[in-house]
Parts: C-alpha cells; sequence; structure tokens
C-alpha cells in the first residue's frame, strides 16, 4: 500500500528573478489602463521607470569578471602598486629621474610610455606626447581634422564661460558648416543634434559630434597608425632606463639634495606661450602690414 502525502498547492515554481519580472510587467499594464491606471505625472514617470527596468539587458558576471581580468593583465606592468617605477620610484628614492623621463612633451619617451598608447585611442591621446606623434602621423595621410575638431571640443570643455559662446561658433564655423575650411564628416542625426544645442550653447554642446569623431578614428585611423612607420620609428627611439640601487648613504645624499618641482600651474603657463608661438609662426603673414611698417621706418 502506497501512502501519499498531501503537498500544498503552491503553484507553479518561478525564480526569484522572474518573478519580479512579471510582478513588474502587471503593475505596468494595470498602470496603463484608462479607467483605472496612471492618475499624476509621478505615476507617468514610475510607469517610463517599470518598462526601462524591464526592458534593461543584463549583463553576466562571467563577462564582468573577464573584461576585469583582461584590464589587470594589461595594465599590471604600468600599475605603481603591482610593478616599480622606472628607473626607481622618486617618493623613496629622491630622484628625480622618473619625472625628467616622463614629462609632458619629452623628446624621446620611454618604452612603457609607449607601449600604453598602444592599449586604446583614449590612452594615446591623453599623454600629450602621444598626441603630438599621432598629429604627426595624420599630417602624413592629410587626415588631420578629425584629431583638430577633437582638441577643439576639448577645449570646449574645459574653457572659460565668457568665451564659450564664442568658440562654439568658431568651431562649426571651421569643421561643421558647409563649406567649412576644415570641415568633417559627421552623419545627419549628429549634425541635427548639434546644430539645434548651439542655439543655446554649453560646455557639452559639441559632445555628440566629438564622440562620433573619436569612434571613428577609433575604428579605423588608430589601427593604421600602430601599423604606421610613424610609431615603429617612435619605438625604436624609446628609451628603457636602467633600475637605480641606491644604497643607504645615497638615498641620505638624494634627501639632502632635494629641491621642490616646477609648480603645474608654472609648467601650464609655459605651455600656453608654446602653443602662442606657434600660432603665431603658421598664421599667415599680412603683407600690408609688413610693408607699411617699413615705410614708417624710412
Amino acid at each position: 500500500m502506497t501512502i501519499r502525502t498531501a503537498r500544498p498547492n503552491r503553484g507553479q515554481h518561478v525564480p526569484p528573478r522572474m518573478h519580479c519580472l512579471k510582478k513588474l510587467e502587471a503593475i505596468v499594464v494595470e498602470m496603463q489602463d484608462p479607467k483605472n491606471g496612471v492618475k499624476n505625472s509621478v505615476q507617468k514617470l514610475n510607469n517610463v521607470f517599470y518598462q526601462q527596468a524591464i526592458m534593461r539587458s543584463k549583463v553576466k558576471s562571467s563577462v564582468s569578471l573577464g573584461a576585469l581580468v583582461k584590464y589587470i593583465t594589461t595594465y599590471k606592468n604600468h600599475d605603481p602598486f603591482l610593478a616599480p617605477c622606472q628607473p626607481s620610484n622618486p617618493w623613496q628614492t629622491d630622484h628625480d629621474a622618473y619625472w625628467t623621463l616622463n614629462m609632458r612633451r619629452v623628446e624621446a619617451p620611454t618604452k612603457m610610455r609607449v607601449e600604453r598608447w598602444s592599449f586604446s585611442l583614449f590612452e594615446l591621446l591623453t599623454d600629450l606626447r602621444g598626441r603630438d606623434d599621432f598629429k604627426i602621423f595624420l599630417k602624413k595621410e592629410f587626415s588631420g581634422e578629425n584629431l583638430a575638431f577633437w582638441e577643439a571640443a576639448e577645449e570646449l570643455k574645459w574653457g572659460t564661460a565668457s568665451s564659450m559662446s564664442t568658440k562654439a561658433e568658431t568651431i562649426f564655423k571651421t569643421f561643421l558648416a558647409p563649406g567649412a575650411p576644415r570641415w568633417i564628416n559627421i552623419d545627419g542625426r549628429t549634425m541635427g543634434l548639434t546644430v539645434k544645442g548651439l542655439e543655446h550653447p554649453h560646455r557639452y554642446v559639441l559632445e555628440a559630434a566629438q564622440t562620433h569623431v573619436f569612434l571613428l578614428m577609433k575604428k579605423d585611423t588608430f589601427f593604421r597608425y600602430l601599423k604606421s612607420p610613424t610609431y615603429k620609428e617612435i619605438q625604436k627611439k624609446a628609451l628603457s632606463p636602467e633600475t637605480h640601487s641606491f644604497s643607504p648613504a645615497q638615498l641620505q645624499q638624494n634627501a639632502q639634495n632635494r629641491s621642490p618641482g616646477i609648480h603645474p600651474i608654472i609648467l601650464w603657463q609655459q605651455e600656453e606661450e608654446e602653443k602662442a608661438k606657434a600660432a603665431a609662426a603658421s598664421a599667415p603673414v599680412d603683407v600690408k602690414a609688413v610693408m607699411s611698417k617699413i615705410d614708417r621706418k624710412k
């Protein structure tokens, strides 16, 4: 004789996440009912939020962990907490060789620095020395407009509020307007968003166009640069400094000879002066003004 124990009817078993999504879906359907549905703007916002929560794509934890492992593997030799600084850690040895070798626009960068440029276009552009090398490559290919526009959009983001409208208008006339001298090619939707935003310009009015141009350079120009003779040449010139091995007496001597470095504001002022000189040197010469000065001297 078989004895069966009666089990309470708990309905169909549903995984917790699916059960939550079904509840949200039922709430959304109920709120969309014309008779007993949405009553005010707060409920409308909740309705939109619930719809987005249901449709939002989820990323598997294995994919996230894989991306994290890939990032750590790529940057482990460039992390000062995981790998030693070359030739020595200036905070421990009081020696400024590390700062000298890694100056912003040093003529011959280190191999570690050049290697980091190949990780991504973002790494290349955030390093001013790498950006200068990228400009040389683009100049040889007669395609420097995209990078020039990206730099102009960056200057607009970090510039003063008083010159924001003037800068935005100048950038539009130089790169985006029909018949612009350095016209860049962006899609119609991005152009429409940019033109509409320029009616009331702000710091991030060119964000959509800048992102579009960045992705174009990332997909095409960046990989051609890594295969170009320009990048291979800088790889050959790159320095590989030997590790310092200071004795306790030398470390004490370094501490006594320590001197304060140049203030970042002074460095920024020097860079701005160099930019102004370069812009003045590349500007077209006004022949009439030069001739008038010569006539006055006579």
